[in-house]
């Protein structure tokens, strides 16, 4: 669907179908010329998320959604972005090929102004007409060809050019997450990162094979690696923004593109959804693909160590031990905690090699996470307070939101009581997996900013936001980083 922004007109230019807000208790408030049957106006109460179609007596449109938005004092972009969803996906049920969202200066300006209203209605209608089906032999066409969002100013359409890109970026993060184990390997994951420094000059890409590890001393990505036939690759993406940098930001995404949990082979029920595990490394490639279309003041560095978990007869066996690549030695207990291993020797070529301000890394870490927090927010955890209270206001606004967790001594002594220096998990009386998890990747980032979000349980099967959610990836964390990073 291509999605663009055109100034408010009287009358309104010829739509098949108008998407049109109000808040509870007011009318709604449409473009010049169009009317609506007295009765639908009745009918109407502006109560959040609800909606009532009908068709226009007078005007440009033909057939009208009115959605709500709820008490005037509770509007807020995000719920403007899930309304803007509900009217492109209505556009679809009912055939349309072209949409109009109109969004009046008074409702603009309830939802944080011209510039976040228009980000937000355009997030909401590119992001809630997405459907998965690259497995499909012969998908269904789909009816809705454009949509327009209207509404007044420069800045509110900046807003849409915004939120355009981060949709499309949403997207092509959703793709990534949904393809199958065998469409998207770790080398195929690298084309996928090479195609985006071919699509934008600011871009550059560089892919290690694991010649290039074993020099440099990844023991624990290749660990990992090793029962699997595919080879594992390090990929590295580099943006430079127009002007001067302000400072250099690394993000370091998780790539297990399939996690059978190795020799401590997870149960088959359910299996088919660790094509997921590669979700951290979805946010990253879509963080870029944003920054393709956007600019940012920071030189910013995606890092994604990838391969696969699987269990041959070289696989990585419990009890072994692996050597970092700053020389610390880790004891294998359980092969399924892997993706801190893989993490693990990413970090410290990030710390070695790059040299940032600051890391943030996006893992699909535990299942404890989930335990803690359910499906509506990933865990955030941080060494400084500066990095924390950015990420999480940067959650809030995307509406992928963030909950600070602990970052404690304790799990660290418990990881060092073994043989190894480390061991990959803590004893079963500990508790708190999430948090053994981010405490394990501490010791890899020696003195640089950084923070661990884990999003085990926002990256699919969250509940329907209108825009995403469901069994499908959710594409979480990259208009998070795109927010954070324009702050």
């Amino acid at each position: 669907m291509k999605l663009s922004h055109k100034t408010p007109s009287d009358p309104l230019p010829k739509t098949d179908f108008l998407v049109a807000f109000a808040t509870e208790g007011k009318k709604p408030q449409l473009p010049g010329g169009v009317s609506l049957p007295a009765a639908a106006l009745k009918e109407f109460d502006g109560k959040a998320r609800k909606s009532r179609l009908t068709d226009a007596t007078k005007g440009g449109a033909g057939r009208v959604l009115l959605v709500g938005l709820g008490p005037a004092k509770e509007v807020d972009v995000e719920g403007l972005r899930r309304a803007a969803a509900i009217g492109v996906k209505a556009a679809e049920d009912h055939k349309a090929s072209g949409a109009t969202v109109y969004v009046g200066d008074s409702i603009a300006k309830l939802a944080g102004g011209p510039m976040a209203a228009g980000c937000a209605v355009a997030e909401g209608a590119g992001m809630g007409h997405y459907r998965y089906d690259l497995g499909k032999s012969k998908p269904e066409p789909r009816a809705l060809k454009r949509a327009v969002v209207m509404g007044q100013g420069a800045d509110f359409k900046k807003g849409v050019k915004r939120g355009a890109a981060l949709a499309e970026a949403n997207l092509f993060t959703r793709d990534l997450q949904n393809l199958a184990g065998n469409q998207l390997t770790p080398s195929k994951l690298a084309d996928k990162a090479r195609g985006l420094a071919k699509r934008s000059p600011k871009i550059s890409c560089k892919v290690m094979d694991e010649a290039g590890m074993k020099r440099l001393g990844m023991g624990l990505l290749l660990g990992v690696s090793a029962g699997s036939a595919e080879p594992a690759k390090l990929i590295h993406l580099v943006y430079k923004p127009k002007g001067k940098s302000k400072g250099k930001i690394a993000l370091v995404g998780k790539g297990l593109t399939f996690d059978a949990g190795g020799i401590s082979i997870k149960p088959s029920r359910g299996m088919e959804e660790m094509r997921y595990d590669m979700s951290g490394s979805a946010a990253v490639l879509g963080t870029f693909h944003a920054l393709g279309d956007l600019d940012v003041p920071y030189e910013v560095h995606g890092i994604v160590p990838s391969s696969e978990n699987l269990c041959d007869g070289l696989a990585t066996k419990p009890g072994d031990i692996h050597v970092a690549m700053n020389g610390k030695t880790v004891e294998i207990i359980n092969t399924d905690a892997e993706g801190r291993l893989i993490l693990a020797d990413a970090l410290c070529y990030t710390v070695s090699k790059v040299k940032p301000d600051t890391i943030i890394d996006l893992a699909t870490l535990t299942g404890a996470v989930i335990m803690a927090l359910g499906h509506e927010m990933s865990a955030c955890y941080a060494t400084t307070d500066k990095l924390r209270d950015g990420l999480l206001a940067a959650g809030e606004a995307s509406g992928e939101a963030l909950w600070s967790m602990p970052l404690h001594k304790a799990f660290v002594e418990n990881m060092g009581a073994g043989p190894a220096d480390l061991r990959n998990i803590c004893t079963p009386n500990m508790g708190g997996g999430s948090i053994a998890g981010a405490a394990f990747l501490s010791q890899f980032v020696g003195d640089t900013a950084w923070s661990h979000l884990d999003i085990a349980g926002t990256a699919w099967n969250q509940a329907s936001r209108d825009y995403t959610g469901g069994s499908g990836g959710t594409g979480v964390g990259t208009r998070l980083l795109i927010e954070y990073l324009s702050r």
